[in-house]
């Protein structure tokens, strides 16, 4: 019989999108495949404190305000199994042995979405303790978190993207009547603010009109330093449809069929992904073939533009009338992973279940992680 992997399930963190990491984590950890895997829970705060199995399970079982008592309670008294580690070197420490200091891990399955998580700094220290992950790795993960970044490789792939303008908090700050006349002066309302470097559709804001700007760009650089504004698709009679496809793959990656979100609200922002009712999923998508056909192309164009790995969720937008223009909008290097996310779910009507899902991307950490040890590191004599 051949010897299980030993995986670890990394997951809650300082993001606002910490709740979701725990819902995804739980997710997977339910329907990981036991016969394969033995499976590691790895918990980080809110604070950003990591924790050993036991608090680990604690958190992931019954949230942040159980642990929180529990480990008030305990004090400096708290055994060895339910410690609360530094994240430097225990980070490490955690990654290379795990949390119980047993047998090393095989491979780490981060279900951190958004800051820390998906952004190029956890796979940054997993690079350092030479361990196997599963997703893209720092320069994908950091590209694909910064939307800024993002759409100038889109551009330079020559990959269709909105009107947009970027501007940084500072500059915003220090003259807000310029900025926003710089921006009015190359957009049309309406148009999105969002903050570059948020996941989940944090601290986005629709503007319709002048009055609604300057709220909208408070909003947004409570959460990044870089702000972008983009064009919106449709005009003010109409809303764009969104789109989304799963992609799945390394070097040789492949596109699930196209979903389509029918948002409960004006858009797709995070109350309407996570809080409230209405969001409508429809796969596959109605849409003609060479729609499809071009959405999942382009899916694949920007996991390749942006150096993905493992997995990626690629968003569009397609104007609702007229010529039915499809823009890509974006990538999430981390997308939710509950059984009833989009992720899962496009794959799953794509012909690959959940279970099996997560054992394909694990063995695409391992078949990674194998590729760079190829790479040599010193100069080699000749």
């Amino acid at each position: 019989m051949a010897k299980k992997l030993r995986v670890g399930i990394l997951f809650g963190g300082r993001s606002s999108e910490h709740e979701v990491s725990l819902l995804s984590a739980a997710s997977i950890m339910k329907a990981i495949d036991r016969r394969k895997f033995d499976v590691v829970p790895i918990g980080i705060t809110k604070e950003g404190r990591w924790l050993g199995a036991a608090d680990s399970a604690l958190l992931l079982e019954q949230g942040d305000a159980v642990l929180e008592r529990k480990l008030s309670a305990a004090g400096a008294e708290a055994p060895a199994a339910s410690a609360v580690f530094s994240p430097e070197p225990a980070a490490v420490a955690l990654a290379q042995n795990g949390a119980s200091g047993q047998a090393g891990l095989d491979v780490v399955v981060p279900v951190l979405h958004g800051t820390f998580g998906e952004d190029g700094t956890i796979q940054g220290l997993f690079e350092l303790a030479g361990i196997a992950y599963v997703g893209a790795g720092v320069l994908g993960s950091a590209a694909g978190m910064d939307k800024d970044v993002m759409k100038r490789l889109f551009a330079q792939a020559r990959l269709p993207i909105v009107k947009h303008v970027t501007v940084l908090r500072a500059d915003w700050e220090k003259s807000p009547r310029k900025t926003n006349a710089l921006i009015e002066s190359k957009l049309r309302y309406p148009f999105f603010v969002k903050p570059a470097n948020a996941g989940s559709s944090v601290g986005i804001s629709k503007v319709h009109d002048h009055s609604e700007l300057k709220p909208a760009l408070a909003l947004a650089a409570q959460y990044d330093r870089k702000l972008i504004i983009e064009q919106g698709v449709g005009g003010k009679k109409g809303r764009a449809r969104e789109f989304e496809v799963a992609v799945l793959g390394n070097d040789a990656p492949v596109a699930s069929v196209v979903g389509e979100i029918i948002p409960g609200k004006e858009f797709y922002d995070y109350e309407a992904k996570y809080l409230s009712e209405g969001s409508v999923p429809v796969i596959p998508a109605d849409i003609t073939r060479a729609e499809e056909k071009q959405i999942r192309a382009m899916a694949v164009e920007a996991f390749r533009a942006c150096d993905l790995s493992g997995l990626a969720r690629v968003d569009f937008l397609m104007e609702p009338e007229g010529k039915r223009r499809i823009y890509l909008n974006e990538v999430n290097t981390l997308p939710g992973f509950t059984s009833i996310s989009m992720y899962p779910k496009l794959w799953d009507a794509t012909g690959i279940g959940y279970r099996d899902l997560i054992t394909r991307l694990v063995e695409l950490a391992l078949e990674r992680h194998q590729d760079r040890t190829r790479n040599v590191y010193s100069r080699v004599e000749h």
